[in-house]
């Protein structure tokens, strides 16, 4: 009996290994066959946006360029050899007609290139391309086109304008083949013109090869546009956002009546879109939300990771809120820790009209305080307003400058009243259309001072996330004064005019320029330059203190 069981329990051990071997082996095959599909797909992404933008007569505009990758995309599925794939390449271009000798092409030598994102060495990598596809994709590369190209141009600025690409219509969820044009599109703008790829968590060509996958298999509108939301994320821009309604479905049309931070790494609530509301619910400010509908906010928080958007921790740590508190009901379970006290109950949730409150009016655009110390708020302050503020504010022994919400305008006419000689305040890079991927320097930003219109006493800039893109610029400009201090948080690291950027039907938004200070050092995603680095509290929120202005009150008076 003991033999008998013995050879079925060997005969089904052995079925197992065959079977588990069996499973091992498709999964490898599957994982191999994925693999090569998704290097040659984005290869192929990598060629298309490379002709796009260098071939003479594609840039022309001369070719449908979206249908032509329709139409190439099952040719490279079906072959299974690299030759066979460079071939296809090589024909392809071949129908282009002649590529013409450039003779400008070599004036690129005496721009002055920031080339920290230029990578064109994929072109002639022999391992995957043959000897005869890498030597024409460079002499494309040398007799690229030149002139105003069809797919891009530029704003005043110099940043990138996405131009005459194909609009489409109901494309909610479309076919695979357009998913996948609408990431190559995406992604080759970013590649070539987004002057912070190098910059980005993930490798740009990693997120490619990530992202394939998921465009060409998502089985609904929702996994599609998911996918679009975290390739956006990728970017680690706060600039970039992406708005879309299955998105806005996803994660639910109904809000809570707070708006939260992290503070001491834990989610706190730091103010309400209305008074109204908080009081129904009896939330209060400095309330640290535990868990949300039963889940603990850190686990929510990690599972939405990929959908947070923004260049650094500090500005990803305001949307926390959101995803661990929104979503399609009227109400959510919150356990809430006040004080001493665990409070459990429904909190309601509701739609964005109906937490919209009226515009302050009549706030104080600028004031003195104890000890004759001015205060800005420059989230109020217009251009009309600079002359009669300084001059109201001359006397005072120090100004306090308050950048912690968006700018009405730039502060030149304040800037030039706090130097004495002109000011080096930025340097700014742009994209070179003629030699796409790479970017020039731009002549170094420069202020001069107002004559007889001196501010001799001391000036504090008061910064924190919410300080982002022109309120960072903006501050730039303040720090060349003679006596001025910055004082708060880490900004928002999104310097420069925005780009907008597109998959088929749905647009976003990228950091067009790239802005440094004189010295070359960096401001996307570090922020700008802080003096005196202060974190609030949840004590000091609790309090209803605004601790940033205790310690630039607190610095003036020293």
């Amino acid at each position: 009996m003991q033999q008998v069981f013995k050879k079925k329990y060997i005969l089904l051990l052995v079925t197992l290994i065959c079977n588990l071997h069996f499973v091992n082996s498709q999964d490898i095959e599957s994982s191999v066959f994925d693999k090569n599909e998704t290097k040659n797909l984005s290869n192929l992404c990598k060629v298309w946006g490379f002709l796009k933008y260098y071939h003479p007569n594609v840039a022309k505009g001369n070719f449908n360029w979206d249908e032509q990758l329709l139409t190439i995309i099952p040719k490279i599925e079906k072959a299974t050899t690299n030759e066979a794939i460079s071939k296809i390449y090589l024909d392809w271009i071949d129908s282009l007609g002649e590529i013409k000798t450039c003779s400008s092409c070599k004036d690129a030598k005496s721009k002055e290139y920031f080339d920290k994102n230029f990578n064109l060495s994929w072109t002639q990598n022999t391992e995957v391309f043959s000897n005869d596809l890498s030597k024409k994709l460079k002499q494309i590369e040398d007799n690229r086109f030149q002139g105003k190209n069809h797919y891009v141009s530029t704003a005043n600025a110099g940043n990138v304008e996405i131009i005459n690409e194909l609009q489409y219509e109901n494309f909610e969820f479309p076919d695979e083949n357009h998913r996948l044009l609408s990431l190559f599109r995406y992604w080759n703008v970013v590649e070539y013109f987004y002057p912070y790829k190098y910059k980005t968590d993930e490798n740009w060509d990693d997120v490619l090869q990530k992202m394939i996958p998921k465009f060409k298999n998502s089985k609904n509108k929702t996994e599609y546009h998911l996918a679009m939301l975290e390739t956006v994320v990728k970017v680690n821009d706060s600039h970039a956002t992406l708005y879309t309604d299955p998105i806005e479905d996803y994660f639910g049309r109904k809000y809570s009546p707070a708006y939260f931070n992290m503070v001491e790494d834990k989610l706190v609530i730091t103010g309400f879109y209305k008074d109204s509301l908080a009081k129904l619910n009896d939330l209060k400010i400095g309330d640290v939300i535990e868990k949300a509908g039963g889940i603990d906010v850190g686990k929510l928080i990690a599972v939405n990771k990929i959908y947070n958007r923004g260049s650094n921790k500090k500005v990803q740590d305001t949307h926390n809120g959101f995803f661990a508190t929104a979503g399609a009901t009227d109400s959510i379970k919150l356990n809430i820790k006040r004080g001493d006290n665990e409070i459990v109950k429904n909190f309601g949730r509701y739609d964005i009209k109906n937490l919209r409150g009226p515009f302050p009016k009549n706030k104080e655009k600028y004031k003195i305080l104890d000890h004759n110390i001015g205060y800005v708020d420059m989230s109020y302050l217009e251009m009309k307003d600079v002359d009669k503020m300084m001059s109201d504010l001359k006397s005072t022994k120090a100004i306090i400058i308050d950048y912690r919400e968006y700018m009405k305008f730039t502060p030149y006419m304040i800037a030039r009243r706090l130097i004495q000689t002109k000011k080096e305040y930025a340097k700014l890079i742009k994209p070179d259309l003629s030699y796409p991927g790479r970017f020039i320097w731009k002549p170094t930003e420069t202020i001069p001072p107002k004559s007889n219109d001196y501010y001799a006493g001391k000036v504090v800039v008061l910064v924190n996330e919410s300080t982002q893109s022109s309120s960072e610029y903006a501050t730039m400009l303040l720090q060349t004064g003679d006596n001025v201090t910055t004082i708060g948080t880490q900004t928002s690291g999104a310097d420069g005019n925005v780009s907008h950027n597109e998959f088929l039907g749905y647009k976003s938004v990228i950091t067009g320029l790239g802005v440094f200070y004189p010295d070359e050092s960096e401001t996307q995603r570090v922020g700008i330059k802080i003096d005196v680095v202060v974190r609030p509290t949840i004590k000091g929120i609790q309090e209803g203190r605004d601790e940033i202005l205790e310690k630039a009150l607190e610095f003036v008076q020293k």
